[in-house]
């Protein structure tokens, strides 16, 4: 079996542990001072976590992508149901797609996690007329100058 690895620093161990427990509705297959991994069969993931306090949060953001947006609506389900909460981006468009998703809250150390089913192509970056919050991670007042769809190239931190 064939899947992706993410290692990802952290500024605390325990408090990420708990929080990717609740992501994935598992817990790390192992765990040692200052490291985890979880093996998670769905989506096909190794998760690696490495504490470095200072570092946690350096990417720019994360995702699941699912095949609909029925998957999309179980998983926030799901994780409402563990407490964790999302804002909605549906029939948005984000990194050159129209995207139904929603992007998790409250996430140790500030990494972006997105759950997203693309709904079709795009052109351009953004819708063009952006002017919400965010787009992978990125807030409108930065990303209209960052991700603008005249220049038609993301900046190099995001998607």
């Amino acid at each position: 079996m064939s899947r992706l690895q993410l290692a990802l620093n952290v500024n605390d161990i325990e408090e990420s542990i708990a929080f990717y427990s609740r992501l994935f509705g598992t817990g790390p297959a192992k765990v040692r001072p200052g490291y985890a991994n979880f093996a998670i069969a769905e989506p096909p993931l190794k998760l690696v976590l490495l504490e470095n306090p200072g570092q946690g949060g350096s990417l720019n953001h994360l995702g699941i992508e699912v095949p609909d947006t029925g998957t999309v609506n179980a998983v926030q389900a799901r994780l409402t149901g563990t407490g964790l909460d999302s804002v909605d981006k549906r029939d948005t468009t984000c990194c050159y797609a129209r995207q139904d998703k929603f992007w998790v809250e409250g996430v140790p150390d500030g990494a972006a996690w997105e759950v997203y089913t693309v709904l079709g192509d795009s052109q351009t970056f953004y819708d063009h007329d952006h002017s919400g919050p965010e787009c992978c991670g990125a807030d409108a007042s930065e990303g209209d100058a960052r991700h603008s769809a005249e220049a038609g190239a993301p900046a190099a931190k995001c998607c």
